[in-house]
């Protein structure tokens, strides 16, 4: 049984005439732990895929399964626990809160949970030790690097330990050394049996990729 499966997605933005339909027809199965890439050209309906797949965003018609779960289905608030325990997410702009410390704002995800402040922190500096950023937790986000921000970016992102990572264009704002550790930590995750799903425009990052879904036009091709 396929982990992720897509049945006949369809989103259209806007009504009648004026309707864009940005993701048309896709059918795919996405199997535990792969490491799929998704590359288009800009506008080709990349990341409204990753956005449904996120639980963020509704398809016009059509259905998304994760684990068996018709994540559309559910209740706002049982798809907001869904989001928690599935899934991390990590964006080219890194969103990190300039005010917040980097363990801080690796925290965040645990904010929602019953735990212990202590227990909390400690997730936080596992996370941020599996990405070599711990000597770094007290540091606000102004004073670290690009690269150091989406290293604090993926410890967010995996802090809750969800089985799936989705990923937007996450080497998009680093150079090429930069972009390489990046992948590599990726990779390592990967091999540790999450399942990532990338969107990239880049095709040396592509190539980290087990299996790449190539998106035209909102077609899968």
């Amino acid at each position: 049984m396929s982990y992720i499966v897509a049945e006949n997605l369809v989103k259209q933005y806007g009504a009648g005439d004026a309707a864009v339909t940005a993701i048309q027809k896709m059918d795919f199965n996405i199997d535990w732990g792969e490491f799929i890439g998704v590359m288009g050209e800009s506008g080709s309906g990349k990341s409204t895929l990753l956005s449904i797949m996120g639980a963020m965003n509704a398809p016009t018609s059509g259905r998304l399964t994760i684990d068996d779960i018709d994540i559309y289905d559910l209740s706002l608030e049982k798809m907001a626990d869904f989001r928690r325990e599935f899934l991390g997410f990590v964006f080219q702009s890194f969103h990190l809160i300039p005010y917040l410390t980097v363990i801080e704002n690796v925290m965040l995800p645990l904010a929602t949970i019953k735990m212990p402040k202590k227990d909390k922190r400690s997730k936080a500096e596992e996370a941020l030790e599996s990405v070599g950023l711990l000597d770094k937790k007290h540091r606000l986000p102004s004073n670290i690097s690009g690269g150091e921000k989406e290293r604090v970016a993926i410890a967010r992102a995996i802090v809750n330990e969800p089985p799936i990572l989705l990923a937007d264009e996450p080497t998009g704002n680093l150079d090429t050394q930069t972009s390489r550790e990046i992948m590599a930590l990726f990779q390592t995750l990967n091999q540790q049996g999450m399942t990532i799903v990338m969107v990239t425009h880049s095709p040396e990052c592509a190539g980290y990729a087990k299996r790449i879904l190539n998106v035209s036009d909102g077609k899968l091709v």
